[in-house]
């Protein structure tokens, strides 16, 4: 817990700071940042889920800092019914998270430039508001079973999300609507729902999301795992649904390309160097054999020592290129370096050692 006086609001707020146990051991690894507000309900469950998308390769790790709002909610969130104005001690709340929490937190921990704001109810009406901002420090805006005022439609129309187009990063806003809510709220929603995915806007990515439950309790619990898969997807290792969507038809240079530009910008987005899975290699593989005769296996190869130097794959595809051409000396030079660079134990170890036997090396 840390006690953080603000000046804004002049009072002292409790904050509730998560830090990942690799934080420590690792002195160099930055880390994305999420702000909970909250806290008292929110906190337990969006670090849990975190911690669970981490363990099974889904998301990064992150630093998670939860809001204490349970007796300040009415003024931390409070807006003028007949404008959707917010008041002002909710313009001191929105100027508190904006220029002490978030600069607190990144003069104090290692984070990426990857942030996400968090909220239900009125404080997930609090978070679109910060889409009018000029410069684009929030990357995901996360409004779970969201209360926004009446006027949330001509708000959003005001705050130029066309904007987005213009940065050269990566954002998401995540709204859900459920069957626990009331008819008059599911409409709002619906309505809102359905205004934004008429909008494509390159960088901006709407996810509006159905949650079919009785009990708004079980749709935070639902919201946050579902808002996570598509916040993190492009962290997450190549999906059926991702290759059958945007790689199947590319040409062997647009694949690597896409590979590569994919483990950039997690690099960039989440402070996370993860060479390249085996994986999502495996995944690009047939594209770079079939196509083109295979004339960009060099090309693969060469990708796949620069970003992943300590994997076998890059010489093996350029062995197996130089192979193709039927330049079996090169050919064979590559697969040996690539061998040495294999664990004996290593169960795929004996199968790299055939296409040295196959070459007439020893």
């Amino acid at each position: 817990m840390k006690e953080l006086e603000s000046e804004i609001m002049e009072t002292t707020r409790t904050l509730k700071i998560y830090i990942p146990d690799s934080y420590e051991r690792d002195s160099i690894k930055n880390y994305p940042l999420a702000i909970v507000l909250d806290e008292e309900f929110m906190f337990d469950t969006y670090v849990g889920n975190s911690i669970l998308f981490a363990k099974k390769d889904k998301a990064p790790k992150q630093i998670v800092v939860g809001i204490s709002m349970e007796e300040t909610r009415a003024k931390d969130v409070g807006f003028d019914l007949n404008s959707g104005a917010l008041i002002n001690s909710s313009k001191n709340f929105y100027d508190f998270l904006r220029d002490e929490v978030l600069f607190y937190m990144e003069s104090n921990y290692r984070t990426s430039p990857f942030v996400s704001f968090v909220g239900q109810g009125y404080s997930a009406n609090l978070i679109t508001h910060f889409l009018q901002e000029n410069t684009a420090f929030i990357n995901s805006f996360v409004c779970i079973n969201p209360s926004f005022s009446d006027f949330i439609g001509s708000e959003l129309q005001s705050y130029n999300l066309n904007k987005f187009t213009n940065e050269d990063n990566t954002f998401y806003l995540y709204i859900n609507n459920s069957d626990a809510f009331s008819a008059s709220k599911k409409t709002k929603i619906s309505q809102i729902q359905t205004a934004l995915s008429t909008l494509e806007i390159k960088n901006f990515n709407i996810i509006n999301d159905n949650i079919i439950t009785d009990s708004a309790v079980s749709a935070i619990s639902e919201a946050i795992p579902r808002a996570m898969t598509k916040i993190f997807e492009v962290y997450s290792a190549i999906s059926k649904e991702e290759y059958e969507e945007k790689i199947k038809e590319l040409s062997p240079i647009d694949a690597i390309a896409y590979l590569e530009d994919k483990y950039l910008e997690i690099e960039f987005l989440f402070g996370s160097s993860l060479g390249i899975r085996e994986k999502d290699i495996y995944a690009i593989e047939n594209i770079i054999i079939e196509k083109e005769n295979g004339d960009r296996l060099f090309d693969f190869g060469k990708m796949i020592l620069k970003r992943f130097p300590s994997s076998p794959l890059g010489e093996y595809y350029i062995g197996r290129y130089y192979e193709t051409g039927k330049n079996f000396k090169k050919a064979l030079k590559y697969y040996k370096i690539g061998y040495g660079k294999m664990d004996p134990a290593d169960p795929n170890a004996d199968n790299y050692y055939e296409n040295i036997l196959r070459l007439g090396g020893q």
